[in-house]
């Protein structure tokens, strides 16, 4: 079947729905109580972006990416961020090969399709940079030559708060790669409960068998693409972009590349749900985790202790949606 036949009907609406809930039950059984967060990471891979997981140490940030990797059967390249960390260990390096008298190319971790870069924020900000052209165009280049990554192309970063000691906060243009933000949290008491028996070895995750394949991910990014929003919808989306723009506490507001990841994942959403068209609901559920990452707020926003994701909720609160337009 074609990309340009592939429509997300009814039919095909309730297979995703299915299949996205049989992904993050499998997840589930090794991150515990945190279905919020696992369904926004299967959403940010079906958007085909890149996640990063922000968060204190211990917590869970690699159990997520490690259990998505095995949920979707598919390999897991691991990047341990650490300040003496070369773009080269990232990207891969050009080596002389005697016996034929040439430079060969050997790939670096990068070159997997789903990668978790661990700690991004413990490496230099030019090894930060290393993944820029990866995340942006799925393509890194080594000694003038452009190498592809493979299809799909994932990056799952995690990374500790900024004032944690030892950290590099990340520059405004590789946050905006991010497709989404998210934090994991403190478990509950009844998960944390659980996790002591169930977590008392080191092969949960090994445990755990793959509910899907790469080729029904892809299949499903292509579905998210079909997904109908209305053109009243595509104007709440500018509204709400140009409201950050015009925000007080907002330096820099959301850019048209913003306004174009908001309405895929909220595409992605309503797959998820279903359901074979957008709505307004679907963009308020993740504005937050899509939008406040790429915001600056201004120096008074910031003395005050202003949260950026606070200002997206009021934001959200104060943009009328289409239906309360006179």
């Amino acid at each position: 079947m074609t990309a340009q036949s592939l429509v997300l009907d009814e039919t095909r609406a309730a297979r995703f729905a299915a299949a996205f809930k049989a992904i993050g039950d499998n997840m589930e059984l090794v991150v515990r109580g945190k279905r919020e967060v696992v369904e926004q990471t299967l959403l940010c891979l079906l958007s085909n972006g890149h996640l990063l997981v922000e968060d204190v140490p211990g917590v869970g940030k690699t159990t997520l990416a490690k259990a998505l990797s095995a949920s979707i059967g598919a390999d897991l390249g691991r990047i341990q961020f650490t300040p003496d960390l070369l773009p080269a260990d990232v990207t891969g390096v050009s080596i002389w090969n005697r016996a034929n008298s040439e430079f060969e190319f050997r790939p670096g971790p990068i070159f997997t399709k789903l990668v978790l870069a661990d700690e991004i924020n413990r490496a230099s900000p030019k090894t930060q940079s290393a993944l820029l052209e990866a995340m942006a165009e799925a393509q890194v280049t080594v000694d003038g030559t452009t190498h592809q990554l493979p299809s799909p192309f994932m990056v799952m970063a995690t990374q500790n708060p900024i004032e944690q000691e030892g950290t590099y906060p990340l520059p405004e243009s590789q946050l905006d790669r991010f497709l989404m933000r998210i934090s994991v949290g403190y478990p509950g008491r009844d998960d944390e409960f659980a996790i002591l028996h169930t977590h008392e070895t080191d092969n949960v995750v090994a445990d755990l068998k793959p509910v899907a394949t790469m080729n029904d991910v892809s299949t499903m990014s292509q579905l998210v693409n079909t997904v109908h929003i209305e053109n009243d919808l595509r104007a709440y989306l500018i509204d709400l972009a140009d409201a950050t723009r015009r925000h007080p506490s907002i330096a820099l507001g959301m850019s048209p590349r913003a306004t174009l990841s908001l309405q895929r994942v909220s595409r992605a959403r309503a797959a998820a749900a279903g359901r074979t068209f957008v709505t307004d609901d679907d963009i308020k559920a993740v504005a937050v985790n899509v939008i406040s990452h790429r915001l600056i707020l201004n120096p008074e926003a910031m003395l005050r202790g202003t949260e950026a994701s606070a200002v997206v909720g009021d934001i959200l609160r104060s943009v009328p949606v289409p239906y309360d337009r006179v």
